[in-house]
C-alpha cells in the first residue's frame, strides 16, 4: 500500500514538473549556463521534490522553479570554487566557464535553438558570458528576477536571506549586467573603515570580527601567481575569511586604483614580490576579494600606501 501510495506522490510530482518543464530548462540554463547542466539539473530537482512529497505527503511541495533554483544555486556555488583556470582581471571570463555552442544553427533540439536565439538577440556583451561574471547569489537573483519575474521574496527563500537583500543582490547584477540607477555608488573613506576594521580584526585574530565584516555571499578571486603561492579561489564567508586573515597580518592598509586594499611587502622599498588585495565594499560589507601576486598584474595598477608613499 505504502508503494502505491509513493508512486501517486512520483507521479503527481512528475505532473507538476512537466506542466512548467519548458521554462524550468530556460531557467536551468540561465542559470546554469549548458544545456546538458540544465537537463540534469532539472532531472534532479524531480527526483528531490519526489523524496521530499514521500516524506512530507500532507502539504503541497515546494514549487518547482524554487526547487530547480536551490539546485542549480548548489551547482553554481560548487563551481565558483573549482574553476578550472586562474583568475586573470584583464580576462575575467577565461577562468574557467563551461564550453557552450554560441549559434542557434549549432544545435537541432528547437528548445536550445530558441535559448540561443534569445541570447543572439540581446544587446551589449554575450549575455552567457557576462552571467558567468556574477556570484551565485547574484546570477540567482538576477536570472529569477529580471528574466523571469521571480518576486524577491520567492528568490529570498532559496537563497535563504531577506527579500531586501534578495532586491540588493539583483541590482548589482544588474549593474553589472548593463548598468541600473540603483546600484549604490561606492564610497572610498567608508572602505577604508571598513578594511582597517578587517586589518585588526586579522591582526588580532578576531575571526567573529573579521566575519561580520563580509558578506555572506562573497568571493575571493586569486590570479595565477597568488594560486601558486597557495591561495585557491573560494566563495562564502567562513571559506574567504580564514586566506584573507593570513594576507591581512602582514599587509599595510593602501589605495588599489584608489580604492581600499592592502599591500604586503614593501614595493617602494626591496622592491621584493609583493601582494595586493583589493576589496569591493557595498552596504557596508566587503562582497569580493581580488588576490593579485602576479607581477604583470601588479604593473598595471595604481598603488598608493597610505603614509602617502608611491607604491607603484
Amino acid at each position: 500500500m505504502d508503494h502505491d501510495n509513493h508512486d501517486r506522490d512520483d507521479r503527481a510530482v512528475a505532473a507538476r514538473f512537466d506542466e512548467e518543464r519548458q521554462r524550468l530548462r530556460a531557467v536551468a540554463y540561465r542559470l546554469l549556463g549548458t544545456f546538458d547542466e540544465a537537463d540534469d539539473a532539472v532531472r534532479e530537482a524531480v527526483l528531490r521534490a519526489a523524496r521530499e512529497a514521500v516524506r512530507a505527503s500532507v502539504r503541497r511541495g515546494d514549487p518547482p522553479t524554487e526547487v530547480v533554483g536551490r539546485v542549480c544555486l548548489e551547482r553554481l556555488r560548487a563551481r565558483e570554487s573549482h574553476w578550472g583556470k586562474p583568475w586573470n582581471p584583464w580576462d575575467p571570463w577565461a577562468a574557467g566557464a563551461p564550453n557552450r555552442p554560441r549559434r542557434p544553427e549549432e544545435v537541432s533540439d528547437p528548445g536550445r535553438r530558441a535559448l540561443l536565439a534569445a541570447d543572439a538577440d540581446t544587446d551589449g556583451a554575450d549575455l552567457a558570458l557576462v552571467l558567468d561574471g556574477l556570484t551565485p547569489s547574484e546570477r540567482l537573483a538576477y536570472v529569477l528576477h529580471d528574466l523571469f519575474s521571480e518576486p524577491y521574496e520567492e528568490i529570498a527563500g532559496i537563497l535563504d536571506r531577506s527579500p531586501a537583500a534578495a532586491r540588493q543582490l539583483a541590482g548589482r547584477a544588474r549593474h553589472r549586467v548593463g548598468g541600473a540607477e540603483e546600484m549604490p555608488h561606492p564610497d572610498p573613506a567608508r572602505g577604508r573603515e571598513i578594511v582597517a576594521a578587517l586589518l585588526t580584526a586579522a591582526r588580532n585574530g578576531d575571526l567573529d570580527a573579521l566575519l561580520a565584516l563580509l558578506d555572506p555571499d562573497v568571493v575571493l578571486r586569486a590570479d595565477a601567481a597568488a594560486v601558486r603561492a597557495g591561495t585557491a579561489a573560494a566563495h562564502g564567508a567562513p571559506a574567504v575569511a580564514r586566506p584573507v586573515a593570513r594576507h591581512a597580518r602582514a599587509a599595510r592598509p593602501a589605495l588599489v586604483d584608489g580604492m581600499a586594499g592592502l599591500v604586503e611587502g614593501d614595493p617602494a622599498g626591496s622592491g621584493d614580490a609583493t601582494t595586493v588585495l583589493g576589496f569591493t565594499v557595498l552596504h557596508d560589507l566587503i562582497t569580493s576579494v581580488d588576490l593579485l601576486a602576479d607581477a604583470d598584474h601588479l604593473s598595471r595598477l595604481d598603488l598608493r600606501l597610505l603614509d602617502g608613499r608611491n607604491a607603484a
